[in-house]
């Protein structure tokens, strides 16, 4: 086959992949966005001094409403944001502890993804550190 027939031939094969890649795979308009935050995060936490969370990068399990199906497990960016995109349904977010049995120690949530549209949702990991009084 001559070169000059050839590009035609892959251009065509080109688009039938790029047609054949999007057949059965529904584009989802629903899911979950958010962040994952860390605190508290001062040496000591003093009422009525400022002390925000922080965003942590963290690995998240998305799991069925009931926790017999897992989803999927997604990494945060390093700013700790995300967006999962997922049917319409009740799911638990467990967020994934670093380092097992030590802090800090993840939060899980329990979240409903719209028919259409994100859902915001703040995943928290808890610093162990407590309020000093005063």
């Amino acid at each position: 086959m001559s070169v000059r027939y050839l590009w035609p031939v892959l251009f065509a094969f080109a688009l039938l992949l790029a047609a054949c890649a999007d057949e059965g795979q529904p584009s989802l308009t629903s899911g979950i966005r958010g962040q994952v935050l860390i605190g508290p995060t001062c040496p000591v936490v003093r009422q009525g001094s400022p002390c925000p969370d922080a965003p942590f990068q963290a690995s998240v399990e998305v799991w069925n409403a009931d926790r017999t199906d897992k989803i999927t497990t997604f990494r945060t960016d390093e700013d700790g944001r995300f967006r999962v995109p997922l049917p319409p349904g009740e799911y638990l977010l467990e967020p994934l502890p670093p380092n097992p049995g030590v802090p800090p120690t993840p939060e899980s949530q329990t979240v409903t993804v719209p028919a259409a549209g994100f859902v915001a949702v703040t995943l928290h990991f808890d610093t162990g550190i407590r309020l000093a009084g005063g």
